[in-house]
């Protein structure tokens, strides 16, 4: 028998692994739920409901299929071991999985072992991130293909159904503590579909100009961010979906399309730098927890203040757009592109924060939490890829050009409700008592000003430019590429959470 290793693929549809494995024969499928991995400091409660709600759902379909979901709780080394001692194991199906530091290490060691137990390890590309890349030449061509290949769907027989099943531990016992996510998403294939086809049929129209505000992006935006980080569907199926819906939408008068062609191009080309993210941490894992340029190393690193950090992290800064924001990820799990590129932007440049400490606060507020575009983004709005243009976000600025009317803030800021317009976004300037609303922690252009200069020193380092060739030769998209240079280069599109 087969035995498909689930990792973060919960799902039946378009499921390379399980597909391939039946093909030969009865199947074990198995899910393993490994404590240690959820004492990482990037991980979290919410994250981790999520996930059982996508493992009931997946159960729930292979009962439809007359198949049985095991679920093992433990090292997975150990874990496998007891199952190739009990069954004739032919093989282990699973996808190749990038994801944090922790399980790119488990993967080197289950990797060792299969080898010197001689048991047969298919691990199957995922998404279109290709293993062991000589350089990016011609991966978008790559991609494209990938992504216009077959669903498979077929499911063979399983083996009995009398192997033991663990039951999933409550959150506490993992030492999980409650993080209070009250508008978090529902886990599981069907809440993926139905999100899918409202955004295709009804939300995504206006996707292109409504994504970069938060009044209109938790409508507008998919929404699919943490159903594709746990696979409840695959990249694949959601992209030949919009392609689909576009060619339909193509056949219309151009009296009723609307705005859905711009939609859609919009949407399906964030498909692939979804992709093109996470390709650049499986060709270098080091970037979770180091700058991608080394000429920045040293530049924030001893100058880290906790008073600026937890003011950040609580949504008390004194700048409404960025406290609205992190009060409003805090509570839903989601906030839109934008403006998780200005909460990066706010804590690297203008608290001077080295991007590590709230990369980590972030990524246990992220329901959809995915490394591989996390830490590039993190890196690419603190400064430190050394291929992408300096740019800081005013949160001033941004608060009036995204949420004009302060709806949004009013809604996540209640002790300023009560706050006239014409001052919402620079309350201090106000001549009405705020409450208990903190004044700015910071001047924001003093603080902008001198983080400016600092990042500019080292880019006009001799060993800059050498430095920054490398970094873009090795994850520099090649469309781009062409068209800039590493000493003044385009940014890549800012792709944190587009979905």
């Amino acid at each position: 028998m087969q035995i498909v290793w689930f990792k973060r693929d919960l799902r039946l549809v378009d499921h390379a692994p399980l597909t391939m494995a039946s093909d030969l024969g009865p199947i074990l499928p198995v899910y393993v739920l490994e404590p240690d991995l959820w004492k990482q400091p990037d991980l979290s409660l919410r994250q981790y409901v999520f996930l059982g709600e996508c493992i009931d759902d997946l159960a729930l379909g292979l009962r439809d299929h007359g198949q049985k979901l095991v679920i093992k709780i433990g090292e997975c080394i150990q874990i496998f071991s007891e199952l190739t001692e009990k069954y004739a194991v032919d093989g282990i199906w699973t996808y190749q999985e990038t994801w944090n530091g922790w399980t790119y290490a488990r993967d080197k060691r289950f990797r060792r072992w299969v080898k010197e137990k001689g048991i047969p390890f298919h691990e199957l590309p995922r998404n279109g991130v290709i293993r062991r890349l000589k350089n990016r030449d011609g991966w978008s061509g790559k991609w494209h293909r990938e992504m216009d290949k077959p669903l498979v769907t077929a499911i063979g027989s399983s083996v009995s159904g009398d192997e033991e099943s663990d039951a999933m531990p409550l959150g506490k016992v993992l030492g999980l503590t409650n993080d209070y996510c009250v508008g978090r998403q529902a886990g599981g294939r069907g809440p993926a579909l139905e999100i899918l086809n409202s955004f295709l049929s009804e939300r995504g129209e206006g996707y292109t100009k409504e994504m970069s505000s938060p009044v209109t992006a938790f409508n507008s935006c998919s929404r699919l961010s943490p159903h594709l980080a746990f696979g409840t569907v695959s990249i694949r199926e959601v992209y030949q979906m919009t392609k689909s819906q576009s060619s339909g939408i193509k056949l219309q008068p151009k009296s009723i399309r609307g705005k859905w062609p711009s939609a859609l191009k919009s949407f399906s080309s964030r498909l692939r730098w979804h992709s093109h993210f996470i390709q650049k941490l499986e060709d270098d894992p080091r970037i979770e927890f180091e700058n991608m340029h080394v000429g920045y190393n040293g530049l924030r690193e001893n100058n880290f203040n906790e008073e600026y950090f937890k003011a950040w992290a609580e949504g008390r800064t004194g700048y409404p757009m960025v406290d609205a924001c992190m009060r409003a990820l805090s509570a839903t799990g989601w906030i839109n592109f934008r403006m998780r590129a200005m909460l990066v932007s706010f804590a690297s440049y203008h608290l001077w924060l080295h991007w590590r400490e709230p990369a980590l606060y972030l990524a246990r507020l992220f329901t959809d939490y995915e490394p591989g575009i996390h830490y590039s983004q993190v890196q690419m709005q603190s400064g430190t890829t050394g291929i992408n243009s300096v740019r800081i976000y005013n949160p001033i600025k941004q608060g009036i050009d995204h949420d004009p009317l302060g709806v949004f803030i009013k809604k996540w800021v209640p002790e300023l409700q009560d706050m006239e317009l014409r001052n919402l976004h620079t309350p201090w300037l106000s001549t009405e008592k705020i409450g208990d609303y903190p004044l700015p922690i910071v001047d924001e252009r003093t603080g902008r000003s001198l983080a400016m200069q600092k990042i500019y020193d080292v880019r006009k380092g001799a060993s800059h430019r050498a430095r920054s060739t490398h970094v873009l030769k090795q994850h520099g998209s090649r469309r781009l590429a062409k068209k800039r240079s590493p000493k003044k280069s385009k940014k890549d599109p800012i792709s944190g959470s587009l979905f």
